[in-house]
């Protein structure tokens, strides 16, 4: 598993990560072995980075990942969790947030100061960790609180959540603070408005689209943001190609983006190459990114990804989506044989 520096942290990650978003029960109640067994065999084989969230299942992503990880040296991973959401017991199951299964715990949208701590504290908990290596701001986006409100969520995660981070940071308690959001735009915002050191983006750097390629990437290389991105296959259609019901951003696909897909994938045949081999590793071309962060919730999947990565590409895949407009002309591009 090629190793990366991320950013000025200081710290090194596996090109792949370990996304435990569907080890949360995301789209459906998983066997609790088998999802802690997907994170474990992240770890055996591997991957170092580890990338949680108290959404992600109310905070049994949390726990599968904590388990899974706990029997190995501390210094053998990186760590991400994330803030702006602490869980309330007292409230019952309260908004699933899109995962069907879970812990019956109500998720409360707090970026203060005080929630940001709370939040930072029940991790550790369900984690059984004494360290997280990464802290970030999350969902703080248009996608999850509507244009009417997120200036004054901006204004709120700035006023708290980035001062109990950056408090952390200087106490050492953590290694290296950021955003984890599905906007490039909001990410670029960030980085202007504070000290920050990592970016998690999902979606908006792909083999489908490249909207963070114009402002928000020129920007992580000039201030050394170490750069994750999530949601590589765009929700999943660039993995399973333009199939009827294939998934776009969370939703069925629309018919523009279908042809895309089918576009980019009649290159790819051309070539005797997987959509999803081409789609996996076309991101990790860019010289801001580190890692991609693929959610896994079984062993097979992860050394599916991790098969993938080996693969090789012939050049003439990335020369002919450019040639046929599919790519633009100065996207980077992965150097193959």
């Amino acid at each position: 598993m090629p190793i990366r520096p991320l950013g000025r942290t200081g710290l090194n990650v596996s090109a792949i990560g370990f996304g435990a978003a569907p080890i949360g029960d995301l789209y459906a109640c998983l066997d609790e072995s088998e999802a802690i067994g997907a994170a474990a065999t992240a770890i055996d084989s591997g991957i170092t980075l580890f990338d949680a969230a108290p959404l992600y299942g109310h905070g049994l992503a949390e726990h599968r990942c904590g388990t899974a990880l706990r029997s190995h040296p501390r210094g053998g991973f990186v760590l991400s969790t994330k803030v702006g959401r602490w869980m309330d017991p007292s409230k019952g199951k309260g908004d699933r947030s899109g995962y069907v299964g879970g812990l019956p715990h109500a998720a409360v949208i707090d970026y203060s100061y005080d929630g940001t701590m709370r939040s930072f504290e029940q991790s550790l908990l369900r984690l059984g960790l004494d360290r997280i290596d990464i802290l970030l701001i999350h969902d703080v986006d248009v996608w999850t609180h509507g244009a009417a409100a997120i200036e004054r969520r901006f204004k709120e995660a700035m006023d708290g959540a980035y001062r109990a981070l950056d408090q952390l940071r200087s106490a050492k308690v953590i290694s290296a603070i950021g955003v984890g959001v599905n906007e490039a735009e909001m990410c670029e915002r960030f980085a202007e408005a504070g000290d920050f050191d990592v970016m998690l983006l999902a979606g908006r750097y792909s083999l489908l689209e490249q909207p963070a390629l114009q402002s928000f990437l020129p920007t992580a290389e000039r201030k050394g943001l170490g750069v994750l991105l999530g949601g590589v296959f765009n929700s999943g259609i660039l993995a399973t190609g333009a199939r009827p019901g294939a998934h776009y951003n969370y939703a069925v696909a629309p018919p523009a983006i279908m042809a895309r897909v089918e576009r980019i994938e009649a290159v790819c045949h051309a070539h005797g190459t997987k959509l999803a081999d081409a789609a996996l590793q076309f991101p990790l071309a860019h010289p801001a990114v580190s890692s991609i962060v693929l959610g896994a919730t079984s062993a097979q999947e992860v050394r599916r990804n991790i098969a993938s990565l080996s693969r090789k590409i012939p050049s003439g895949l990335w020369s002919d989506l450019k040639a046929e407009g599919l790519l633009e002309p100065h996207v980077p591009v992965p150097v193959s044989p």
